[in-house]
This record gives structure tokens, C-alpha cells and sequence, in this order.
């Protein structure tokens, strides 16, 4: 299963900034018209946050880590949802209306996920799930990365999403090959020198 990935995002990486908003805001407003907002409240609803960007028709790619994340995510909007403990009526009912908004968009990510399993990528590989070790030719500075699904992303923990640039060039790529990640002022160049799926 899940031999090679069927990777689809090279035509999205060029997609016009404004195209990507504006994909994100018709996602907002489809969940905020799926019937559990009352008539005439629409105003005073807070704006709830896009989930991270997914380009139209890829495929919900997460690692078993990733799903647990959005199940603790639900997990955690739904028992806030049970022990609301506003005074105010209206208050109440503006933060039922912001929590159903989340989940409704947390559900659909959770509905559409497919995990796979790391153990069958091949593993001289990079591939979905893959924890990267990269040097930088310039600096000669090691880097390590593991490409995951776009709600697990997080530069800082040393994730990135499948959809990135960076991760875009990666894919199919073994130990000793080199990427070029095209940068406005100065691309980098990095050189593979391990490969994980631990």
C-alpha cells in the first residue's frame, strides 16, 4: 500500500496568492451557512480561521500522529462546547455558533484523511512521512525535516506540509542527490544525507 505516493500538488505550488484567499474564505462561509447558525446572527458570529491551506482535489495525506492530533483537536472543542458557561443568552449562543464552525470544518478534515503507513514507504525514499536530514550548501548547516499532512505542518517542531515547496522537491529524491529550492533573492541548495521514517 501506498508504494508511491500519487503526488498531484506541483500545479498548485504557482497558484496566485489571491486564488488561495480567496479558496479560503468561500471554505469560511460555506461552513457558515451550513444551517447551524440561527437567522439574523450572522453579525455578530466571530470569524473563524481557515484550516491550514489543502489545494482543491489533493488528497488529505496524515501520519498516524497527525490524526491523533485532530482527534485530540475534537476531542478538546467538544467538551468546551459541553461546559460553555456564559450568563448571557446571546453570548451563549454566539459561542455555540463559533465552536459548530469549527468542527464543522475539523470534522471535514478528519472525514477526508487518509493515513499512511510509514513502515510500507520505501524507505531509501523520500517520500509522504519521510524525516529528512539536509545540509545547506552555503552555510554547510544541518537541517532536519519530516514531511507530513497540512494540519500537522509546523516549521518550528521541524514539520512541513506535503503541499510546500520545499517538500515538492524532495519527493522521489534519495541520499546524496541535491534539491534547489528556488528562493526571490538567492536559491538554496541542499544536499540529502539521511533518510527516516521512524
Amino acid at each position: 500500500m501506498f508504494a508511491k505516493t500519487n503526488f498531484r500538488w506541483k500545479s498548485y505550488i504557482s497558484m496566485p496568492l489571491s486564488l488561495v484567499i480567496q479558496k479560503k474564505n468561500n471554505l469560511i462561509h460555506e461552513a457558515m451557512s451550513r444551517g447551524f447558525v440561527k437567522e439574523g446572527d450572522q453579525e455578530e458570529i466571530p470569524m473563524v480561521p481557515p484550516r491550514a491551506y489543502l489545494p482543491e482535489g489533493a488528497t488529505n495525506y496524515v501520519t498516524q500522529v497527525g490524526m491523533d492530533e485532530l482527534l485530540a483537536e475534537k476531542e478538546k472543542l467538544i467538551n468546551e462546547k459541553e461546559h460553555l458557561n456564559k450568563a448571557n443568552e446571546n453570548e451563549k449562543r454566539i459561542a455555540l455558533n463559533h465552536i459548530n464552525a469549527k468542527l464543522y470544518l475539523l470534522n471535514n478534515r478528519i472525514d477526508t484523511a487518509i493515513i499512511v503507513p510509514l513502515d510500507e514507504q520505501p524507505q531509501n525514499e523520500i517520500r509522504f512521512g519521510a524525516r529528512v536530514t539536509l545540509k545547506i550548501e552555503e552555510s554547510k548547516r544541518i537541517k532536519t525535516f519530516q514531511i507530513v499532512g497540512v494540519d500537522e505542518a509546523d516549521v518550528s517542531k521541524g514539520k512541513i506540509s506535503f503541499v510546500s515547496p520545499l517538500a515538492n522537491e524532495l519527493i522521489d529524491k534519495k541520499i546524496g542527490d541535491k534539491v534547489v529550492l528556488k528562493r526571490p533573492k538567492k536559491d538554496i541548495v541542499y544536499e540529502i544525507m539521511d533518510i527516516a521514517y521512524a
